[in-house]
């Protein structure tokens, strides 16, 4: 039992030096620091709108406003419906993402971003038929 609580203490030992190695390492790496520049806060309760936005010196911009909207007919079929944009720094390009979070989901745009093709002709027709006849 003497041989197995050595061998027991050595592997602890072991992996507590391993740790406190992994520790030491990552002390040695330079934090990057992202100051802040403006920053906006809003919320009245009352109304169940907020709104924020913020800037940083890396070029990263954020702007969200929502408010709580009832989806359903019962009360707990409530959610907030947000939107905004967010704006980053990539290389030497700048991209801009404007979005919406409804009742149909989160819906993202942006010039960078991929689009679905057109729909085919044929497919227009149909939906503008069937949403003529009142079934869509």
């Amino acid at each position: 039992t003497t041989v197995i609580y050595q061998n027991l203490l050595n592997m602890k030992s072991m992996i507590l030096i391993a740790v406190f190695l992994a520790v030491a390492a990552a002390q040695l790496e330079d934090p990057i620091v992202v100051r802040i520049l403006k920053q906006a806060q809003e919320h009245d309760t009352e109304k169940q709108e907020y709104k924020f936005s913020f800037e940083a010196d890396n070029g990263i911009a954020v702007s969200e406003s929502g408010v709580q909207k009832q989806i359903g007919d019962k009360a707990d079929e409530a959610g907030t419906v947000s939107q905004g944009t967010f704006t980053y720094t990539l290389g030497e390009v700048r991209y801009t993402v404007n979005w919406v979070a409804n009742e149909n989901g989160f819906q993202a745009t942006g010039d960078h971003l991929p689009t679905p093709p057109p729909l085919p002709a044929h497919v227009v027709k149909i939906l503008a038929d069937l949403k003529a006849e009142g079934k869509l």
